[in-house]
């Protein structure tokens, strides 16, 4: 039987939390700035390109789409430790024409454009999730240091007003503070998670595409080369 893709792309991917957790916190900005350049260069440049002006802006559009594919599976190699293989046709030899031909027809430029405007609903979500169970696991462990220094001298819960819960000494903050323990673990857990099954997307998305996969998957005479 021939190398799986998972074989020929890389080792399956098992990142670390602190790199899973540097990558899942910068994606909400970075999906910020490419989903706003995706827009705006494209909306700008089919709005226009009738009367040419449009033209050179749907090729930054295409140049800047491509530049961040190949910035994000560096960023999954560095912070993830997932190899994503280069999925761009070569260009030809010959006239710029032509190159430019290659760089619209080829699949993967699309791919790119596609995951810049899907990386800002995923990384809002991927941020939010992180966020919450990291602060809440924190502000735990750490409540028998503080309690008694906020505003009543107690923590109360859900607030001020409404006292529903009440740690007022840093004795009765350690069963929360071992509970934040729990919730940290469950964190820790979260953001592994996270990272792996992103960086199974970013393998989907700016990888090689489905006929690279199944000529990866399919058996050779000699299992170690792909055609």
């Amino acid at each position: 039987m021939g190398p799986t893709f998972a074989e020929v792309d890389g080792t399956r991917p098992r990142p670390g939390v602190l790199g899973s957790l540097g990558y899942l916190l910068t994606n909400l900005p970075l999906g910020v700035a490419g989903f706003s350049a995706m827009v705006t260069l494209f909306t700008a440049g089919l709005s226009t390109a009738i009367v040419w002006v449009g033209l050179p802006v749907l090729a930054a559009a295409v140049l800047i789409a491509r530049a961040a594919g190949r910035f994000e599976r560096d960023r999954v190699h560095r912070l993830l430790g997932t190899y994503v293989a280069t999925p761009y046709k070569p260009l030809p030899p010959g006239g710029l024409k032509g190159r430019w031909k290659a760089r619209i027809s080829d699949g993967a430029t699309w791919r790119d454009a596609l995951y810049l405007v899907l990386l800002l609903p995923i990384g809002i979500a991927e941020f939010v999730t992180v966020v919450t169970f990291w602060s809440v696991g924190l502000a735990l462990v750490t409540l028998p240091f503080y309690c008694t220094y906020l505003p009543g001298g107690a923590y109360f819960f859900p607030g001020y007003d409404l006292r529903w819960i009440v740690v007022d000494s840093p004795v009765d903050a350690l069963p929360w503070a071992a509970l934040g323990l729990l919730v940290l673990a469950l964190a820790v857990t979260v953001t592994r998670a996270l990272g792996s099954a992103h960086a199974r997307f970013v393998r989907a998305m700016l990888g090689p595409g489905p006929r690279a996969r199944r000529l990866a998957e399919a058996p050779t005479e000699h299992p170690g080369l792909v055609a």
